[in-house]
């Protein structure tokens, strides 16, 4: 006998939307992956994840609620599973996160967000399946910001595990330039600092800790932002008093990066030297009908509110 399916879902109240807040206000990249909704649709939705963009600092859980009403609308479309993945790890819900970025890489094909996968599995208490998710890609095929992510995903893994000179290894990637401040750099600096400490290398960790410091400042030197702010962070470091000593951003693009002055950042105290999926679920969220394929008795149906399988 056929069983019959059905959408099973706990009941779920759109959260407001302020009236100035149009489709417009998504990004564009975002705004084009709905071209398949019907315009009213394609509307509703683009605007709850404009909300989700807007809140998720402030107040996450009010930016999941609207990437849930996205999701009820749009399920097949892979920037509102990332959405709705990303609201629900700021949320601690990383067992929803997980499901919702397999999801979204089945859908896009893209690992972009392999790193929040890794991070989720470890949210769930699988450092091990985060280390072996993690070794899934070649590195390679990864943009530089990814590649770090993953890095740092990947060393807080070895961290969970009592690895800490593993989990300095991970770290040991190119893009870990000391004289050179990326999007990037502040993050892994830290990270490095943080390992070196649990390896009880506090003078390292310090130096590095530093260079986290003045990577963020250079960065929004450059960008000419927090100028007031970048002072005191120079004032901070107590670096040398020679004028030549504090960091100057370079006229170079952004492929560059911004030079880091080494009277600033210090020499390292040693020399580190460092070694170096899941199939799809089949979860499903009420969408536009106009985008709706049908299902087989066979697929199962997610509740992402509940977080559960039925």
């Amino acid at each position: 006998m056929q069983r019959e399916l059905r959408m099973v879902r706990s009941q779920h109240d759109d959260p407001d939307i302020p009236v100035s807040v149009t489709a417009n206000d998504l990004d564009r990249v975002a705004r084009n992956e709905l071209k398949t909704l019907t315009t009213d649709n394609a509307e509703r939705v683009a605007r709850h994840l404009a909300m989700a963009a807007m809140l998720i600092d402030d107040d996450p859980e009010l930016a999941h609620q609207h990437a849930l009403s996205a999701a009820r609308r749009a399920g097949r479309i892979g920037v509102v599973r990332e959405t709705l993945a990303i609201t629900a790890y700021e949320t601690g819900d990383y067992a929803l996160a997980l499901r919702e970025l397999r999801t979204h890489r089945r859908i896009t094909g893209s690992n972009d967000q392999l790193p929040l996968m890794v991070d989720s599995e470890r949210g769930v208490g699988r450092p091990e399946r985060a280390l072996e998710l993690g070794r899934s890609v070649d590195r390679a095929t990864l943009s530089p910001s990814v590649r770090v992510a993953l890095s740092i995903a990947m060393s807080g893994a070895r961290l969970d595990l009592g690895q800490p000179e593993l989990a300095l290894a991970e770290l040991q990637v190119p893009e870990l330039d000391p004289h050179r401040a990326f999007e990037w750099s502040p993050e892994l600096f830290a990270a490095q600092a943080e390992v070196l400490e649990e390896l009880k290398r506090a003078d390292e960790a310090s130096v590095w800790r530093k260079r986290a410091e003045v990577a963020s400042a250079a960065l929004a030197e450059r960008s000419g932002e927090y100028e007031a702010e970048t002072v005191e962070v120079f004032e901070i470091l107590e670096v040398d008093d020679e004028e030549d000593s504090a960091v100057e951003p370079t006229e170079a693009d952004d492929n560059r990066g911004a030079e880091l002055d080494d009277d600033v950042l210090l020499d390292d105290a040693t020399d580190i030297d460092g070694a170096g999926d899941d199939a799809a679920d089949n979860d499903m969220i009420e969408e536009d009908s106009t985008t709706a394929e049908s299902t087989t008795d066979e697929e199962t149906l997610y509740d992402a509110t509940a977080g559960q399988e039925k």
